[in-house]
């Protein structure tokens, strides 16, 4: 076990994530059906302040002990790994589990299960279908809990990997139109450059960018080849499947993600030197798997993330609640006037003055996040500012915590767009303060 993987267990462990209240359990079999259909295609949309306000007042404890996959990657000068964790929790591992890895930051040790959204009640979240095959024998089983919107992470990387070999240009613009139906999740037709379908998918999380981008994957015929690629790679848990051709919506439980996968994933977007691992194959992977220019596309856009409200919660510097999370820079691009941040796709202006934080931030936070009801997830790069310690490390974190869940100590007014129970800032801002204390 890792000095690391052994500070992060221990993190999960004292924050105490089942003493969370849940919103909406499930009252019978007829509701545990209705969950197993919610599987087929998620909501991806942030809750109305009226309907969480009233289940807040209702909620009750959670049943079991969460569902959390967290991993940490430290970082090198030259963007290389130097030490890593992973640790898993849920009813079966309460205390947390630490996953061993090998050199190359690869495990077989892991029978990765798909999220169940009826399982997590029914079944002890103990999930039924293999995400990679042949791990019957693994010494730990796991249901991975659904990525929500950071799997836009592997959207981007498929459409710039085209971009890359010459066959579409950010510049080029898309018409997208979708095959009716239309679907809630992604909307009506629309028309955009590639490179703003992405800029809105990875900055304030649009749906619409990103269905189109899922559709233009489809039309180029590009899905199982990116599937494969995440194959290649040796980051098997990365399967962007059972997506719909005509919208590029149904993002459901099918699609997954690990958090060891996603920090990989996320140190090619971050670029080092030399061999960052091999692959099962014996293929030696290097950031060259995406071109320089994709990589500074694709990480200036995760730098400038405007839903800082996960791991970190600078979208509400200075309030009581939520606690503070990862102290990083809040880009410049949502802040108004007044020092509020204002999210205009997602119809959010968070009403704090951020300029504060940002004269006390310590770190950047290239990442990504998402939510539904019952997925909480983060995943990005983080880098100490000059003067503020050295540390540079990657951080993923997937839960099925998301808005459906609540602290008990949430204030009745004033938090309508706190979507997490802010154990979840408690978790970042641990891992950074530890970071920090590592690389001073």
């Amino acid at each position: 076990m890792s000095v690391l993987a052994h500070q992060l267990r221990w993190a999960l462990d004292r924050l105490q994530f089942e003493q969370v209240l849940d919103t909406n359990p499930p009252a019978g079999a007829a509701e545990l059906k209705a969950l197993q259909l919610a599987g087929a295609e998620k909501a991806a949309q942030p809750p109305e302040k009226d309907e969480l306000r009233a289940a807040v007042a209702a909620a009750e404890p959670i049943s079991q002990q969460p569902q959390i996959d967290l991993t940490v990657i430290e970082l090198n000068e030259f963007g290389r790994p130097v030490s890593s964790g992973t640790v898993l929790m849920s009813p079966q591992y309460p205390d947390g589990k630490v996953v061993p890895v090998d050199r190359n930051l690869h495990t077989t040790d892991v029978r990765w299960r798909q999220w169940d959204d009826a399982g997590w009640y029914a079944n002890r979240g103990q999930g039924t279908i293999d995400i990679v095959p042949g791990r019957e024998n693994a010494s730990i089983d796991f249901m991975s809990p659904y990525p929500a919107s950071v799997l836009k992470l592997m959207v981007a990387f498929g459409v710039l990997r085209l971009v890359d070999q010459g066959q579409i240009s950010l510049d080029d613009t898309y018409h997208y139109e979708p095959v009716a139906p239309i679907s809630s999740l992604c909307g009506p037709a629309s028309s955009n450059t590639i490179r703003g379908y992405l800029d809105a998918a990875l900055t304030w999380s649009s749906n619409n960018g990103a269905c189109a981008m899922v559709k233009l994957l489809h039309d180029r015929g590009a899905i199982d080849g990116l599937n494969q690629t995440f194959q290649d790679l040796g980051l098997e848990t990365l399967q962007l499947k059972n997506t719909n051709p005509g919208t590029g919506g149904r993002w459901g439980n099918p699609v997954t993600m690990s958090s060891l996968d996603t920090a990989k994933l996320l140190m090619l977007v971050n670029g080092g030197l030399g061999t960052l691992w091999t692959a099962p194959d014996g293929t030696r992977v290097t950031a060259a798997v995406l071109s320089g220019a994709s990589r500074a596309f694709f990480k200036g856009k995760l730098g400038e993330q405007a839903m800082n409200v996960t791991l970190s919660t600078t979208n509400w510097c200075g309030a009581a609640y939520p606690a503070r999370g990862i102290p990083q820079l809040t880009s410049s691009r949502w802040i108004g006037a007044d020092g509020t941040v204002t999210v205009p796709g997602q119809g959010i202006a968070y009403g704090h003055d951020v300029r504060p934080c940002n004269e006390a931030a310590e770190v950047t936070y290239a990442h990504k996040n998402g939510w539904v009801n019952n997925s909480g997830a983060d995943a990005g790069i983080v880098k100490a500012l000059p003067g503020k310690g050295g540390r540079t490390y990657i951080v993923a974190m997937f839960s099925n915590l998301g808005y459906q869940y609540v602290d008990a100590n949430r204030p009745p007014t004033g938090a309508e767009n706190v979507w997490f129970t802010e154990k979840l800032a408690k978790l970042g801002k641990i891992v950074d303060e530890y970071e920090k204390r590592r690389y001073p």
